[in-house]
C-alpha cells in the first residue's frame, strides 16, 4: 500500500504543478492582474494531494492501517472531495478571469460545488484518522 501511496502523492504533485503554471499563464494571456482562487489550486494540490498521501505512507508504515476494512472507501472518498474541491475553485476562478457576471444562483452553485468537495474531504479524513488512532492503540 505504501507504493500506492506514493504514487498518488506523484500525481498530486504533477496536478499542483500543471495548476500553478495553468494559473499564471492564463491570468498572463488575459492580463488579469487581480485576485482569483486559481491562485491557491497548486496550493491545494500540494497539500491535500501529494503531502497527504506523503503522510499516508509514513502512517502505513508505522501503523499498518490500509488492511482495515473501508480505508480504501475512504480514500476514494478523500479523493473525490479533494477533486471536487478543486473543481469548484476552477469554475470560480475562471469566471473571476474572464470577469462574468454570475446571477445569484449560479454563484450559489459554484459554492455548493466547492462546499460539498469540503464537506466529503472533512468526513474522509475523520474517518482515516479514526482507523489510524485505532491501529495506534
Amino acid at each position: 500500500m505504501t507504493k500506492r501511496y506514493a504514487n498518488l502523492a506523484l500525481i498530486y504533485a504533477v496536478i499542483a504543478m500543471v495548476f500553478g503554471v495553468f494559473y499564471r499563464e492564463f491570468t498572463k494571456f488575459y492580463q488579469f492582474s487581480g485576485k482569483t482562487n486559481l491562485s491557491v489550486l497548486h496550493a491545494h494540490y500540494f497539500a491535500l494531494g501529494m503531502l497527504f498521501f506523503l503522510l499516508l505512507m509514513v502512517l502505513e508504515k508505522s501503523f499498518a492501517f490500509s488492511a482495515d476494512a473501508h480505508v480504501g472507501t475512504y480514500l476514494v472518498l478523500y479523493q473525490v472531495g479533494l477533486n471536487i474541491t478543486g473543481l469548484g475553485f476552477v469554475l470560480r476562478g475562471l469566471t473571476q478571469v474572464w470577469g462574468t457576471a454570475l446571477s445569484r444562483g449560479m454563484d450559489a452553485s459554484i459554492s455548493g460545488i466547492a462546499g460539498i468537495g469540503h464537506i466529503l474531504l472533512s468526513v474522509a479524513l475523520i474517518l482515516l484518522l479514526l482507523k489510524i488512532k485505532k491501529h495506534a492503540a
